[in-house]
């Protein structure tokens, strides 16, 4: 089941002034940075909130580090903007394969490593009226040490 808007992607074109610009019109600040070589992007998450089932929702701003990536090639097609949304559930699996199950394309086979650890797929936006519409579930917080 869907819990919550976990985040929204915006491609950028230079992570550090869309940074900038969150943090000064809006006062996001990041709460984590990355490089997913697989997805070819430098990413920042600013947090927005937390939400009723322990999770939170973020802004990804996703900088392509190549011009073939998924992003680079949006990005060069569409300019800045809206890239995805993105859904937080607990089942990432089994939530996939029941919207498969109604007729939509799953991108992964198997759901991939994402931001700060999560696991991810993505469906495809032409069954999803336009939308990219990333499945997430979160990494398991760290547990304190006994």
């Amino acid at each position: 089941m869907l819990t919550r808007i976990d985040h929204i992607g915006i491609a950028c074109r230079n992570l550090d002034e869309t940074v900038e610009f969150y943090r000064a019109t809006y006062g996001f600040e990041v709460f984590h940075t990355e490089v997913n070589e697989e997805q070819g992007v430098r990413e920042a998450m600013l947090k927005i909130n937390e939400t009723s089932d322990g999770g939170a929702s973020y802004l990804q701003l996703l900088e392509p580090t190549r011009e073939d990536s998924a992003v680079g090639k949006w990005l060069a097609k569409n300019g800045e903007g809206v890239h995805h949304i993105a859904f937080g559930t607990a089942d990432v699996d089994g939530d996939a394969a029941a919207i498969k199950d109604k007729g939509v394309r799953v991108l992964y086979d198997q759901p991939r490593i994402g931001s700060m650890g999560s696991r991810i797929t993505f469906l495809h936006p032409k069954d999803c009226h336009g939308v990219l519409t990333e499945l997430v579930t979160s990494a398991p917080a760290e547990q304190p040490e006994h």
